[in-house]
């Protein structure tokens, strides 16, 4: 299953996938599936794998100038749009992998986004978090740089990028990743995808913990 399927990213990883033997089913706006309504999740049955990959750029980027509906909407599709996919999955899954489509964005600041951000952040955190949860399934994310997708045209960015040379992703090279993630057999990892670089899990810093007087504190028990 690949949500947002009918996209540039969506097509490719079907078409991986399909490479694979499976069977994939498109869930898509244009056909009619929609990602941020829980009611259309309830007729999602079990799976093998589930790519969770639909997502949209904020419609409005200057935060002076955003919308609180083009906010939420931004929200809704990136943000729910995951969390009431695993939250079906999790109940009718018993093994297979989920793959959700983060961003770079979700790894480090994007201030031509910051909405955007935000919502690939909130998977990032998501996915990290929910993963011992869901086992046996494993829940991975991908965190792709630029790709060259229709969603660059949104913006007229993508004449920006070819004068100044920089190199963007192939579809394929996203959906490459995906399958290396969704086949790793580990879970709550985060995959950074970027032209020129293998495909592997982003290395997070670890965070100093407490201390009592000069001795450190272990984990909180929760």
């Amino acid at each position: 299953m690949v949500t947002g399927g009918e996209g540039g990213l969506g097509r490719a990883m079907r078409a991986r996938l399909e490479r694979e033997g499976y069977e994939v089913e498109s869930l898509d706006l244009t056909n009619g599936f929609d990602v941020t309504d829980p009611a259309a999740w309830e007729n999602v049955g079990s799976v093998d794998l589930a790519c969770l990959n639909a997502g949209i750029l904020t419609a409005e980027r200057d935060v002076r100038e955003l919308s609180v509906e083009d906010y939420r909407k931004a929200v809704a599709v990136n943000v729910d749009g995951v969390v009431f996919g695993v939250l079906r999955l999790a109940r009718v899954m018993e093994r297979g992998s989920i793959v959700a489509t983060a961003s770079l964005a979700g790894l480090v600041g994007m201030p031509l986004d910051p909405v955007y951000s935000l919502t690939k952040h909130a998977l990032v955190g998501f996915v990290r978090s929910v993963a011992p949860q869901l086992a046996p399934v494993t829940i991975n994310a991908i965190c792709p740089g630029i790709a060259d997708t229709p969603m660059l045209d949104m913006h007229d960015q993508r004449a920006r990028f070819a004068e100044a040379g920089f190199p963007l992703l192939r579809p394929e090279e996203v959906a490459e990743a995906m399958w290396r993630a969704a086949t790793s057999e580990r879970t709550g990892e985060c995959w950074f995808v970027q032209p020129g670089r293998e495909p592997a899990p982003f290395r997070f810093a670890g965070v100093p913990g407490p201390r009592v007087g000069d001795e450190p504190v272990g984990r909180p028990p929760i």
